[in-house]
């Protein structure tokens, strides 16, 4: 069996978390990039920076704002450099969904009108946010299964 050039993994095909990470990742930025794009954007005279005042929404559903879209693109990179390897393609699976899930529980906690919404989030955003989340983690956690940590494999009586 051939090894990769650096003597680790077989070459051969990539391992579907590091597939399906490059593929959330090139979403975000697609999305993130979208947010720029009048027409698509909802009132995209109203696009702010940083606050709930911002009115523009993508696909008229979305509220964004111009910190909204550098997250999403910003999380479009970080996918895509990510999937390089099993361990961070989990980790940006799983640690993403988790910071999605968070981010959740934020919008429904803060007042939509008030300061704290910063980022924009409105209802449509929460529940998106939800299923990002919970399809984000159980992707990460079980897509990767087959994949150890990198660490070496033992049995409980080897453990100190």
């Amino acid at each position: 069996m051939a090894r990769g050039a650096r003597g680790g993994r077989p070459a051969g095909p990539k391992p579907r978390i590091q597939l399906v990470a490059a593929l959330v990742g090139l979403v975000f930025l697609v999305v993130g990039a979208l947010g720029f794009v009048p027409g698509v954007t909802t009132d995209y005279d109203q696009l702010a920076g940083a606050t709930h005042h911002s009115g523009a929404k993508l696909f008229g559903v979305f509220q964004i704002s111009i910190l909204h879209n550098s997250v999403h693109l910003l999380f479009g990179l970080l996918g895509l450099a990510m999937a390089r390897t099993i361990g961070a393609a989990r980790l940006y699976l799983a640690g993403g969904g988790a910071a999605y899930l968070a981010l959740w529980l934020y919008g429904f906690a803060i007042h939509q009108d008030g300061a704290a919404n910063f980022l924009p989030v409105n209802d449509n955003d929460n529940w998106l946010h939800l299923g990002l989340g919970f399809g984000m983690l159980t992707t990460g956690l079980l897509l990767s299964n087959q994949y150890g940590t990198g660490g070496r494999l033992d049995t409980p009586a080897d453990r100190p």
